[in-house]
């Protein structure tokens, strides 16, 4: 009866033996929900569009990222014709298709302990195929299975070789504010 016990107990447990290598992988972050938000202030015009495609991990191991969003993706603009000169003219989204920005977190973060953390991120941020090294600051709120993100930032479009013809330079900001939020969930890599 010991053997015959011995062996129904192993066999209950041979799924979970065979799984255990899956289930001490480490743990990284994904978005399941993220936005990414511009707005141009100029003198005679507000441009503001949003994207709610924003793509993104965060590796609680190495305290890395990468972060991504399709251009074509952005809707809000003022009018249609607005939305097709943003992509053809100015980010040449069919040259260009993503935006990205990939680096670390220079602050150290317990992903372990629920808490709001002020962190600073540094890394390269590519917009119109040109990468800038960038230091940004942004809010991480831990949660026990759920992270959120939220950062705000400028971008200067002569950084990025975005160039502004004189005709609309007075309808279009030379900097670009940005808001960033996402909302994480535990995943595997």
């Amino acid at each position: 009866m010991q053997l015959f016990c011995l062996r129904l107990f192993f066999l209950a447990a041979l799924p979970l033996l065979i799984h255990l290598p899956l289930y001490s992988q480490p743990m990284v972050w994904k978005i399941q929900q993220g936005a990414i938000t511009f707005r141009s202030d100029a003198p005679l015009e507000a441009i503001e569009a949003t994207s709610g495609k924003l793509q993104g991990v965060i590796d609680p191991q190495d305290q890395t990222f990468a972060f991504a969003v399709f251009i074509q993706t952005f809707e809000g603009f003022n009018s249609p014709l607005q939305r097709e000169h943003f992509n053809e003219n100015y980010l040449e989204s069919k040259r260009y298709p993503r935006a990205t920005f990939n680096g670390r977190i220079l602050d150290e973060v317990d992903f372990s302990t629920p808490g709001t953390y002020e962190v600073r991120v540094k890394g390269r941020l590519v917009i119109h195929g040109v990468g800038q090294e960038r230091i940004i600051r942004g809010q991480l709120h831990v949660r026990p299975s759920q992270l959120q993100l939220t950062a705000r930032f400028s971008v200067l479009l002569n950084e990025h070789n975005i160039a502004i013809p004189k005709v609309v330079h007075q309808k279009i900001a030379e900097e670009i504010n940005v808001t960033v939020s996402g909302t994480f969930q535990p995943g595997r890599p």
